[in-house]
């Protein structure tokens, strides 16, 4: 199922052809969503590495689109061995689309995904001053614990079922849909004449 929010934005899993998207998103973050995306200041060239090396079996991104365009994400990725069942999320959302609601859907969505990779601990990690993903990770009952200017929120995760790997299997083909009528939108779109002609 898709949420439906303010100017007609949607959450939808990212497609490997639309890492462009990732990557101009997360480039357009103020320099305080930066800093709490990242943990500290990146430099531009670091997010587009970062976001060049943002696919793979183990990473699933879901997004918040509004006309077409990027403007919030829940990175998902799986931890390496020992590990094996727990993941870590990491979510940026653009200044003018926080406090509406984005971020708790792209958790929900995480936890989703992950429970149904068999997932049982998602951590999230976040700086001792960012309230806003503290407030939202103990909506979801995270355990938090503080270290040294971070803080690690950890939230359990419930085996999956066939209903949960159902409600992914239909959100994933939403999901497609949409890129697809987005890609096509934008294929479609006329474009502005050059002052010259």
């Amino acid at each position: 199922m898709q949420e439906v929010f303010i100017e007609g934005g949607l959450i939808r899993k990212l497609w490997p052809i639309e890492a462009h998207a990732y990557r101009d998103h997360l480039l357009r973050l103020d320099a305080e969503s930066r800093r709490s995306r990242f943990g500290g200041g990146v430099s531009d060239e670091m997010i587009r590495s970062y976001a060049d090396a943002s696919h793979g079996p183990d990473i699933v991104i879901h997004g918040f689109f509004v006309d077409g365009i990027l403007r919030g994400a829940a990175d998902l990725r799986m931890l390496g061995p020992g590990h094996g069942d727990e993941a870590e999320a990491a979510f940026s959302v653009e200044k003018p689309w926080q406090s509406h609601g984005v971020g708790s859907a792209l958790l929900e969505r995480c936890l989703l995904v992950a429970r149904n990779r068999g997932v049982k601990l998602l951590h999230v990690n976040c700086l001792s001053e960012n309230q806003r993903m503290q407030q939202l990770a103990r909506k979801f009952e995270a355990e938090l614990s503080f270290d040294f200017g971070t803080v690690v929120g950890k939230m359990q995760n419930p085996r999956p079922t066939p209903l949960s790997v159902m409600q992914e299997l239909v959100t994933d083909g939403h999901s497609f849909a949409a890129a697809c009528f987005d890609l096509q939108s934008r294929l479609l779109k006329p474009t502005k004449p050059s002052p010259a002609e």
